[in-house]
């Protein structure tokens, strides 16, 4: 009598091409659209107040990022960040309105959330 279950050594062969399947179904994640972040965070006024790498009288994107970097929910609270005019705080204890974005348009909205969480 003859097994027809596959040896353990089939098995890891059809494990890895299954792996390798999977991988290449799964689209990556598009890049966000750096000039295009980079002229809505202009047009929008944010370069007042923010630099990538620089803090001035808001924190750098790169700090903004660090503060954000592994929460799930990092892009949900930046949106809602630049769409609702929260108050904010600076470190010389002066508070303000921050301004929204000049856009309507999410996904214009998500690629600037997503450029700055890039950085």
């Amino acid at each position: 009598m003859t097994s027809t279950a596959p040896s353990p050594r089939g098995l890891g062969a059809l494990a890895a091409v299954f792996a390798c399947c999977c991988a290449f179904a799964v689209p990556a994640a598009a890049a966000p659209d750096a000039a295009a972040a980079e002229k809505l965070a202009k047009a929008s006024g944010c370069t007042k107040c923010h630099a990538a790498d620089k803090s001035k009288k808001g924190p750098s994107y790169q700090k903004t990022a660090a503060k954000f970097r592994g929460k799930s929910d990092a892009e949900e609270k930046l949106i809602t960040h630049l769409t609702t005019s929260p108050r904010v705080k600076f470190p010389d204890g002066t508070e303000e309105e921050h301004d929204t974005v000049d856009t309507k348009d999410a996904a214009q909205i998500r690629n600037l959330v997503q450029w700055i969480l890039a950085q």
